[in-house]
């Protein structure tokens, strides 16, 4: 079977990222640093699947009605490939992001268009 290509986008509640924020910056840095530790971890032992990582920033929102600030749940969008949608989402289950409070991780097929 070949490889096929996938987007990850982590996601987690605007609550949990806001009530994170609000932690004195000392307590914030130690969680962060963790993270940042576990996440390299993670990446080196998927480094033949996970194909590039990057953080999403501040949202702005453009509709019919014009353009906005806006918040969503987006935080990070991964680039996969694996040989189906289920070996993908199998290199996620341990993921560190899913150590925040109500944090997922959704799968998508990428295809050209």
């Amino acid at each position: 079977m070949y490889m096929k290509y996938f987007t990850a986008i982590y996601m987690a509640p605007v609550e949990s990222t806001n009530e994170w924020m609000s932690k004195p910056e000392e307590e914030r840095k130690a969680d962060s640093d963790k993270m940042m530790k576990d996440w390299d971890t993670w990446l080196k032992e998927h480094s033949e699947n996970v194909l590039n990582s990057i953080s999403l920033g501040k949202a702005t929102r453009v509709s019919a009605n014009g353009v906005e600030d806006a918040q969503n749940g987006l935080m990070v969008s991964s680039y996969v490939q694996a040989e189906t949608p289920e070996a993908a989402a199998e290199l996620f289950k341990d993921h560190p992001h899913l150590q925040i409070p109500g944090a997922t991780i959704e799968i998508m097929e990428a295809r050209q268009i």
